[in-house]
Protein backbone atom coordinates (compact mmCIF):
# COMPACT_ATOMS: atom_id res chain seq x y z
CA UNK A 1 0.00 0.00 0.00
CA UNK A 2 1.33 3.65 -0.90
CA UNK A 3 0.88 6.24 2.11
CA UNK A 4 0.01 9.54 0.20
CA UNK A 5 2.76 11.51 2.88
CA UNK A 6 5.25 9.23 1.46
CA UNK A 7 4.29 10.08 -2.39
CA UNK A 8 4.67 13.47 -1.47
CA UNK A 9 7.89 13.57 -0.18
CA UNK A 10 8.99 11.54 -3.28
CA UNK A 11 7.69 14.40 -5.39
CA UNK A 12 8.97 17.36 -2.90
CA UNK A 13 12.19 15.52 -3.26
CA UNK A 14 12.80 15.22 -7.17
CA UNK A 15 11.09 18.64 -7.67
CA UNK A 16 13.39 20.75 -5.47
CA UNK A 17 16.43 18.59 -6.07
CA UNK A 18 17.45 17.55 -2.36
CA UNK A 19 16.39 16.58 0.91
CA UNK A 20 17.15 19.72 2.41
CA UNK A 21 15.16 22.00 0.42
CA UNK A 22 12.01 18.91 0.53
CA UNK A 23 12.02 19.36 3.83
CA UNK A 24 11.94 22.88 3.93
CA UNK A 25 8.97 22.64 1.03
CA UNK A 26 7.12 20.44 3.26
CA UNK A 27 8.26 22.02 6.62
CA UNK A 28 9.19 18.76 8.17
CA UNK A 29 12.70 17.11 9.21
CA UNK A 30 15.12 15.83 6.60
CA UNK A 31 15.39 12.35 8.39
CA UNK A 32 11.37 12.10 7.72
CA UNK A 33 11.57 12.89 3.90
CA UNK A 34 14.06 10.28 3.97
CA UNK A 35 12.20 7.75 6.14
CA UNK A 36 9.30 8.23 3.46
CA UNK A 37 11.50 7.99 0.35
CA UNK A 38 13.02 4.63 1.85
CA UNK A 39 9.46 3.39 2.41
CA UNK A 40 7.88 4.50 -0.53
CA UNK A 41 10.89 2.18 -2.40
CA UNK A 42 10.84 -0.36 -0.46
CA UNK A 43 6.50 -0.86 -1.00
CA UNK A 44 7.55 -0.60 -4.88
CA UNK A 45 10.30 -2.55 -4.31
CA UNK A 46 12.70 -0.18 -7.21
CA UNK A 47 15.17 2.63 -6.36
CA UNK A 48 13.20 5.96 -7.33
CA UNK A 49 15.85 8.76 -6.36
CA UNK A 50 19.84 8.37 -6.67
CA UNK A 51 21.49 10.64 -4.10
CA UNK A 52 24.76 12.51 -4.69
CA UNK A 53 26.43 15.44 -2.98
CA UNK A 54 24.83 18.14 -5.34
CA UNK A 55 21.59 16.90 -6.33
CA UNK A 56 18.57 14.38 -6.54
CA UNK A 57 17.50 12.75 -9.55
CA UNK A 58 14.68 10.65 -10.66
CA UNK A 59 15.83 6.91 -11.47
CA UNK A 60 14.01 5.55 -15.14
CA UNK A 61 11.89 3.69 -12.34
CA UNK A 62 11.38 7.24 -10.60
CA UNK A 63 10.32 8.79 -14.04
CA UNK A 64 7.89 6.36 -14.97
CA UNK A 65 6.70 6.64 -11.29
CA UNK A 66 6.24 10.85 -11.44
CA UNK A 67 3.13 10.81 -13.82
CA UNK A 68 1.55 7.99 -11.36
CA UNK A 69 2.37 9.81 -8.46
CA UNK A 70 0.86 13.10 -9.37
CA UNK A 71 -1.90 11.50 -10.45
CA UNK A 72 -2.43 10.23 -6.73
CA UNK A 73 -2.24 13.36 -4.86
CA UNK A 74 -4.72 15.06 -7.65
CA UNK A 75 -7.01 12.85 -6.74
CA UNK A 76 -6.95 12.68 -3.49
CA UNK A 77 -7.27 16.44 -3.18
CA UNK A 78 -10.39 15.95 -5.24
CA UNK A 79 -11.74 13.20 -3.14
CA UNK A 80 -11.35 15.49 -0.35
CA UNK A 81 -13.46 18.03 -1.97
CA UNK A 82 -15.79 15.53 -3.47
CA UNK A 83 -17.27 14.97 0.22
CA UNK A 84 -17.86 18.18 0.61
CA UNK A 85 -20.44 18.37 -2.71
CA UNK A 86 -18.84 21.41 -3.60
CA UNK A 87 -16.16 21.24 -5.92
CA UNK A 88 -16.30 19.98 -9.66
CA UNK A 89 -14.01 19.61 -12.50
CA UNK A 90 -15.27 19.40 -16.10
CA UNK A 91 -13.15 17.86 -18.79
CA UNK A 92 -13.87 19.67 -22.62
CA UNK A 93 -11.72 18.65 -25.30
CA UNK A 94 -10.54 21.54 -26.76
CA UNK A 95 -13.04 23.02 -29.17
CA UNK A 96 -16.32 22.12 -26.95
CA UNK A 97 -14.06 24.04 -23.98
CA UNK A 98 -12.66 27.34 -25.88
CA UNK A 99 -15.97 27.78 -27.89
CA UNK A 100 -18.82 26.48 -26.57
CA UNK A 101 -18.85 25.60 -22.72
CA UNK A 102 -18.28 28.43 -20.64
CA UNK A 103 -21.46 30.25 -20.98
CA UNK A 104 -23.04 27.15 -19.66
CA UNK A 105 -20.95 26.98 -16.60
CA UNK A 106 -21.39 30.33 -16.07
CA UNK A 107 -24.77 29.58 -16.25
CA UNK A 108 -25.03 26.67 -14.13
CA UNK A 109 -23.18 28.42 -11.52
CA UNK A 110 -25.74 31.01 -11.10
CA UNK A 111 -28.82 28.03 -11.22
CA UNK A 112 -28.12 25.76 -8.54
CA UNK A 113 -24.23 25.20 -8.88
CA UNK A 114 -23.83 28.77 -6.62
CA UNK A 115 -20.49 28.22 -4.12
CA UNK A 116 -20.05 25.09 -6.10
CA UNK A 117 -15.89 25.00 -6.98
CA UNK A 118 -15.33 24.86 -10.25
CA UNK A 119 -12.46 23.87 -12.37
CA UNK A 120 -12.17 23.19 -16.61
CA UNK A 121 -9.78 20.83 -17.81
CA UNK A 122 -9.66 21.83 -21.40
CA UNK A 123 -7.21 19.39 -23.92
CA UNK A 124 -7.42 16.89 -26.67
CA UNK A 125 -10.04 14.12 -26.80
CA UNK A 126 -7.62 11.73 -26.02
CA UNK A 127 -6.07 13.44 -22.83
CA UNK A 128 -9.63 14.43 -21.30
CA UNK A 129 -10.55 10.51 -21.91
CA UNK A 130 -7.60 9.41 -20.15
CA UNK A 131 -8.20 12.29 -17.70
CA UNK A 132 -11.73 10.60 -17.09
CA UNK A 133 -10.39 7.36 -16.41
CA UNK A 134 -8.06 8.23 -14.08
CA UNK A 135 -10.33 10.21 -12.12
CA UNK A 136 -8.71 13.13 -12.60
CA UNK A 137 -11.82 14.88 -13.81
CA UNK A 138 -16.02 14.53 -13.04
CA UNK A 139 -17.17 14.32 -16.48
CA UNK A 140 -16.23 15.55 -19.95
CA UNK A 141 -17.96 17.19 -22.91
CA UNK A 142 -16.44 15.75 -25.92
CA UNK A 143 -16.41 15.27 -29.44
CA UNK A 144 -16.31 11.42 -29.72
CA UNK A 145 -16.14 8.69 -27.15
CA UNK A 146 -14.36 5.73 -27.52
CA UNK A 147 -16.92 3.13 -25.44
CA UNK A 148 -14.62 2.56 -22.54
CA UNK A 149 -16.38 0.33 -19.79
CA UNK A 150 -18.05 2.39 -16.47
CA UNK A 151 -18.85 5.25 -18.26
CA UNK A 152 -22.38 6.41 -20.27
CA UNK A 153 -22.37 8.82 -22.72
CA UNK A 154 -25.30 10.58 -23.80
CA UNK A 155 -26.01 13.64 -26.95
CA UNK A 156 -25.78 17.12 -25.83
CA UNK A 157 -26.01 18.66 -29.17
CA UNK A 158 -25.27 18.57 -32.85
CA UNK A 159 -22.72 20.83 -33.68
CA UNK A 160 -22.49 21.64 -38.27
CA UNK A 161 -19.47 21.84 -39.32
CA UNK A 162 -18.85 24.61 -42.27
CA UNK A 163 -16.20 25.65 -44.64
CA UNK A 164 -14.46 28.68 -43.81
CA UNK A 165 -12.62 30.92 -46.12
CA UNK A 166 -11.51 34.57 -46.60
CA UNK A 167 -13.79 37.02 -47.34
CA UNK A 168 -12.29 37.74 -50.70
CA UNK A 169 -12.09 33.68 -51.67
CA UNK A 170 -13.83 32.88 -55.00
CA UNK A 171 -16.14 30.40 -52.78
CA UNK A 172 -17.33 33.39 -50.15
CA UNK A 173 -19.98 34.18 -53.26
CA UNK A 174 -21.57 31.18 -53.40
CA UNK A 175 -24.51 29.86 -51.25
CA UNK A 176 -22.69 26.28 -50.39
CA UNK A 177 -19.54 24.39 -51.43
CA UNK A 178 -19.88 21.23 -53.07
CA UNK A 179 -18.72 17.47 -52.58
CA UNK A 180 -16.99 17.78 -55.37
CA UNK A 181 -15.13 20.79 -54.94
CA UNK A 182 -14.13 20.34 -51.47
CA UNK A 183 -12.69 17.25 -52.38
CA UNK A 184 -10.20 18.46 -55.09
CA UNK A 185 -8.99 21.37 -52.94
CA UNK A 186 -6.25 20.99 -50.16
CA UNK A 187 -7.66 21.43 -46.69
CA UNK A 188 -5.85 23.40 -43.85
CA UNK A 189 -6.01 20.65 -40.74
CA UNK A 190 -6.27 21.01 -37.35
CA UNK A 191 -5.94 19.55 -34.10
CA UNK A 192 -5.26 15.83 -34.56
CA UNK A 193 -8.11 13.32 -33.17
CA UNK A 194 -10.81 16.01 -32.95
CA UNK A 195 -12.66 13.95 -34.55
CA UNK A 196 -13.49 16.85 -37.67
CA UNK A 197 -11.94 13.92 -40.17
CA UNK A 198 -14.41 11.21 -38.85
CA UNK A 199 -17.50 13.54 -39.34
CA UNK A 200 -16.47 13.94 -42.78
CA UNK A 201 -15.81 10.36 -43.89
CA UNK A 202 -19.27 9.48 -41.97
CA UNK A 203 -21.09 12.38 -43.97
CA UNK A 204 -19.50 11.92 -47.63
CA UNK A 205 -19.20 8.42 -47.46
CA UNK A 206 -15.99 6.28 -49.87
CA UNK A 207 -15.31 9.56 -51.29
CA UNK A 208 -13.66 11.17 -47.82
CA UNK A 209 -10.66 8.98 -49.03
CA UNK A 210 -10.43 11.73 -51.79
CA UNK A 211 -9.94 14.76 -48.77
CA UNK A 212 -6.45 16.14 -49.79
CA UNK A 213 -4.52 18.27 -46.32
CA UNK A 214 -2.13 20.81 -47.69
CA UNK A 215 -1.34 21.76 -43.95
CA UNK A 216 -1.77 20.32 -40.53
CA UNK A 217 -1.78 22.99 -37.68
CA UNK A 218 -2.64 21.90 -34.07
CA UNK A 219 -5.47 23.75 -33.11
CA UNK A 220 -8.70 25.84 -34.65
CA UNK A 221 -7.07 29.00 -33.87
CA UNK A 222 -4.00 28.40 -36.12
CA UNK A 223 -6.08 26.85 -38.94
CA UNK A 224 -8.69 30.03 -38.36
CA UNK A 225 -5.35 32.39 -38.88
CA UNK A 226 -4.07 30.62 -41.79
CA UNK A 227 -7.22 30.86 -43.44
CA UNK A 228 -7.61 34.73 -42.81
CA UNK A 229 -3.78 34.73 -43.91
CA UNK A 230 -4.95 33.23 -47.57
CA UNK A 231 -2.86 29.79 -47.03
CA UNK A 232 -5.97 27.59 -48.05
CA UNK A 233 -9.75 27.07 -46.69
CA UNK A 234 -10.33 24.50 -44.03
CA UNK A 235 -13.62 22.53 -42.29
CA UNK A 236 -14.46 23.99 -38.21
CA UNK A 237 -17.20 23.63 -36.13
CA UNK A 238 -19.72 26.30 -36.64
CA UNK A 239 -19.52 27.66 -33.27
CA UNK A 240 -15.57 27.94 -33.49
CA UNK A 241 -15.99 31.12 -35.84
CA UNK A 242 -19.00 32.93 -34.90
CA UNK A 243 -16.95 36.08 -33.83
CA UNK A 244 -14.90 35.92 -37.11
CA UNK A 245 -17.83 35.56 -39.07
CA UNK A 246 -19.99 38.26 -37.13
CA UNK A 247 -16.69 40.73 -37.85
CA UNK A 248 -16.13 40.02 -41.38
CA UNK A 249 -13.27 38.32 -40.93
CA UNK A 250 -13.79 34.70 -42.63
CA UNK A 251 -16.66 33.25 -44.84
CA UNK A 252 -18.67 30.40 -43.52
CA UNK A 253 -20.26 28.09 -46.31
CA UNK A 254 -22.33 25.30 -45.62
CA UNK A 255 -21.94 21.84 -47.73
CA UNK A 256 -24.85 21.58 -49.41
CA UNK A 257 -24.80 17.88 -50.08
CA UNK A 258 -23.82 16.39 -46.90
CA UNK A 259 -23.85 18.70 -44.48
CA UNK A 260 -21.87 16.82 -41.92
CA UNK A 261 -21.86 17.41 -38.29
CA UNK A 262 -20.32 16.38 -35.04
CA UNK A 263 -22.35 14.84 -32.37
CA UNK A 264 -20.87 16.09 -29.05
CA UNK A 265 -21.38 13.99 -25.92
CA UNK A 266 -21.25 14.36 -22.61
CA UNK A 267 -19.53 11.51 -20.46
CA UNK A 268 -20.28 10.29 -17.27
CA UNK A 269 -19.46 7.45 -14.46
CA UNK A 270 -22.08 4.85 -14.68
CA UNK A 271 -21.61 5.02 -10.12
CA UNK A 272 -21.95 8.63 -10.16
CA UNK A 273 -24.31 9.95 -7.70
CA UNK A 274 -27.46 11.64 -9.44
CA UNK A 275 -26.91 14.29 -6.69
CA UNK A 276 -23.30 15.09 -7.36
CA UNK A 277 -21.90 18.39 -8.92
CA UNK A 278 -21.19 16.48 -12.26
CA UNK A 279 -24.70 14.54 -12.41
CA UNK A 280 -26.29 18.25 -11.93
CA UNK A 281 -23.88 20.04 -14.25
CA UNK A 282 -24.58 16.89 -16.83
CA UNK A 283 -28.51 17.58 -15.96
CA UNK A 284 -28.40 21.14 -16.56
CA UNK A 285 -26.34 20.80 -20.27
CA UNK A 286 -29.16 18.35 -21.18
CA UNK A 287 -31.72 20.88 -20.29
CA UNK A 288 -30.35 23.36 -21.86
CA UNK A 289 -30.69 21.66 -25.63
CA UNK A 290 -34.08 20.91 -24.76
Amino acid sequence: MLDLRHVRSLLAVIECGSFHEASRRLQCSQPTISQHVRKIEEALQVALVVRDRQHCHPTPEGEAFLPFARSLLTVAERARKAVSNRALTIGASSNIGIYLLQPHVKAFQANGGAGTEIDLCIGSNPEVADKLERHEIDVAVMEWWDDRPGFTATLWRREPLVVIVPPDHAWASMPFVSRKRLLETPLIGGESGSGTGRALRQALGKAADGLQVSLQLGSTEAVKHAVMAGLGVSVVLEGAVVNEVRMGQLHALPLSEAKPGKELLVIERTDQLPTAPASRFAEHLMQSEA
